[in-house]
Order: C-alpha cells, then sequence, then structure tokens
C-alpha cells in the first residue's frame, strides 16, 4: 500500500502559479502510476494529469495543457503539479492518486483506475 499526502495549495490571483506536491509514504512510489484530479463545487471528480512510473510519459486534460507540469522525482517518493497562469475555473480540490493500473495500451485517465487517494489540497484562483 501507498499513503499519500498532498500540500502546496492556496488563493492566487488569475495569472499567477501554484506548485503542488504529493509526498509517498509505505511501498515506494516508483511501483505506481499517479496522477492528479480535481473536484469543483457541484461537479464531478475530473482527471487533471498523470505521469508514467518513470515519468517519461505525460497526458494532461485539454483545459491544462501547455500550464500545468506534472513530474515526479521517485528517488524522493514524490509527485509535482506545477500550475501557471491559472485562471477561476481551475478553482478545485486537487487529490493525487496512485494505481498498479500499466501505462500500456491506456493511459489511466479514469478515476476508477486508481487505487490509492490522498485528502486534497485545495486551489482558489480569484478575478
Amino acid at each position: 500500500q501507498v499513503h499519500l499526502v498532498e500540500s502546496g495549495g492556496g488563493l492566487v490571483q488569475n495569472g499567477e502559479s501554484l506548485r503542488l506536491s504529493c509526498a509517498a509514504s509505505g511501498r515506494a512510489s516508483s511501483n505506481y502510476v499517479m496522477g492528479w484530479f480535481r473536484q469543483a463545487p457541484g461537479k464531478e471528480r475530473e482527471f487533471v494529469a498523470t505521469i508514467s512510473r518513470s515519468g517519461d510519459d505525460t497526458s494532461y486534460t485539454d483545459s491544462v495543457k501547455g500550464r500545468f507540469t506534472i513530474s515526479r522525482d521517485n528517488a524522493k517518493n514524490t509527485m509535482s503539479l506545477q500550475m501557471n497562469s491559472l485562471k477561476p475555473e481551475d478553482t478545485a480540490v486537487y487529490t493525487c492518486a496512485a494505481t498498479i493500473f500499466g501505462w500500456g495500451s491506456r493511459i489511466p485517465r479514469d478515476p476508477r483506475d486508481y487505487d490509492y487517494w490522498g485528502q486534497g489540497t485545495q486551489v482558489t484562483v480569484s478575478s
């Protein structure tokens, strides 16, 4: 099993940046594909980004491409999400997740693909 804890959320203005971190403990994070999801009030949980075990492959939802960058440091058991040019519509609770699902023929973008979840961190972007 792996235990995930997010940090780095906060309140920023339109156009500013934030960096979220996800610390993994328990089994080494290199065993897992990891991802970020977000959920805004009244909306369903939404896929944001995912990264392969090695960190060589990434995938993003269209609305964050070019603005967000997912990365990982397996030596430190951490994963990060650098968020630039933030918009009010990015406001949500951001949660990191891990899965033993293989990268293979299908990239895991569905929350049901993920086995472990953090508690979430609030990101609020004011206009």
